[in-house]
């Protein structure tokens, strides 16, 4: 956290965080982050520095995930849950892409690293009340890490995913559903909480951070259509 780290300086005023996305070439947006001691013109400095790299900056509040991570976990976390209730990953993917994401969410953490999101979902379990499904601990433990270890939830050969084809489950509502609910809500708790400002910025820091579908609005927008 950052008040940790500015605890131990002696101009804590001075210090902003700049979270970066991977790939850093392709990702347009730079997480702009604040603390409760931190000064105005540091923030602009750091937002600033960012518009100069040709990046969109989102100040953000300190909090763990920040945004766009925060978010995610949720979203993940889900598409692990619809794994243990017997849905394979390609009718998860496919639901995702289905709705407009640019990666199903089972690709992506395999592409992330099943370690990583282990660590990640550890850091988010307090905040967003999801316990680490056993499922995921015990592939890390199994060094089942995904693309980078040849196998995760699916087999990597020469490079390239091993698919089995998706079944009419891709198409079950409950799929869809599950899964951009969770992102929905979490986006919503963001809101409520001040990690982001507006519905605006939420938005499009989801949009530009996870590449949430865009033609939709953001998740915001789209669950205000929702009802």
């Amino acid at each position: 956290p950052l008040e940790d780290i500015a605890a131990a300086l002696q101009n804590p005023a001075r210090l902003v965080g700049l979270h970066f996305f991977n790939p850093v070439a392709k990702m347009p947006l730079i997480e702009v982050i604040r603390h409760v001691t931190v000064a105005e013109s540091a923030v602009t400095a750091a937002v600033g520095f960012a518009r100069q790299l040709g990046k969109l900056p989102l100040i953000c509040k300190s909090s763990p995930g920040f945004l766009v991570n925060r978010v995610l976990g949720p979203y993940l976390d889900e598409a692990m849950r619809l794994t243990i209730d017997g849905f394979s990953p390609e009718d998860i993917d496919k639901a995702a892409r289905d709705f407009g994401m640019p990666m199903g969410p089972i690709e992506l953490a395999d592409s992330v690293g099943l370690d990583i999101g282990l660590h990640v979902a550890e850091g988010l379990a307090a905040i967003t009340g999801r316990e680490v499904p056993a499922k995921l601990q015990q592939m890390v433990a199994d060094g089942l890490l995904g693309r980078k270890s040849g196998q995760g939830f699916y087999r990597y050969a020469d490079g390239k995913t091993v698919r089995n084809k998706t079944t009419a489950a891709a198409k079950d509502p409950e799929v869809q559903a599950r899964l951009i609910y969770s992102l929905l809500n979490e986006s919503a708790d963001c809101l409520h909480e001040g990690v982001a400002k507006s519905v605006d910025e939420v938005d499009a820091g989801v949009i530009f951070g996870t590449g949430f579908a865009p033609f939709r609005g953001g998740p915001l927008h789209y669950a205000q259509q929702l009802g």
